[in-house]
């Protein structure tokens, strides 16, 4: 689902170099969502981490925002071929969320979950090293619902949508298992300098 037009400009000269191939330069934030908005209060939210099927570590709101916050600025590419550069992210790093759990990543690859029955997968060695967060704030503000408030994850060095909006929880799993989109056609890693839009790509 396309909630705004992505009207965008061609990259200036010095920006071309952060632009992966095949990728067009927007200044507004298009949104894109796989169904409707789901609405979650702050008192009903939560986080949780599982291995497998089993949960390990459960934080509520108030909890998880007593972790270490961090700030993070990067640029972001979708799928649909736009690209922004110099996005502002605030939240919460998944290194910082397996220390407080004092979990060591059990599996290789992990699933993120949303609110919203959405899923998509991410290699472990993607989301940790300060790769990955679950954000709160974008550009010094809460996220909106369209951007998937309360919190989502975000992996900026991959196509947005393994950017999960919504997220309540990651599941470390045994095998490379593919999400929403991933089962519908699209890569199972999402490479942007790569074009791994779609599979066989």
């Amino acid at each position: 689902m396309v909630t705004r037009g992505f009207a965008g400009n061609p990259p200036a000269s010095d920006q071309s170099d952060r632009i992966p191939p095949g990728q067009h330069l927007v200044r507004d934030f298009p949104v894109l969502s796989a169904g409707p908005t789901p609405r979650v209060s702050l008192e009903n939210w939560s986080f949780t981490l599982k291995i497998g099927p089993r949960p390990v570590k459960r934080l509520t709101w108030a909890e998880f925002n007593a972790l270490p916050q961090t700030k993070m600025t990067r640029d972001i590419h979708c799928v649909t071929k736009w690209s922004k550069l110099n996005t502002s992210w605030s939240g919460v790093l998944i290194d910082d969320l397996l220390a407080d759990a004092g979990l060591e990543p059990p599996t290789s690859h992990a699933l993120a979950h949303s609110y919203d029955g959405y899923s998509t997968n991410v290699p472990v060695v993607d989301l940790i090293g300060g790769k990955a967060m679950i954000a709160t704030h974008y550009d010094g503000k809460p996220l909106t619902s369209d951007h998937g408030s309360p919190a989502r994850l975000l992996v900026p060095h991959l196509y947005f949508w393994k950017s999960a909006k919504w997220v309540n929880g990651l599941q470390f799993t045994e095998r490379d298992e593919a999400g929403f989109w991933e089962l519908r056609g699209y890569h199972i890693y999402g490479d942007p300098w790569r074009e791994q839009r779609y599979s066989g790509d």
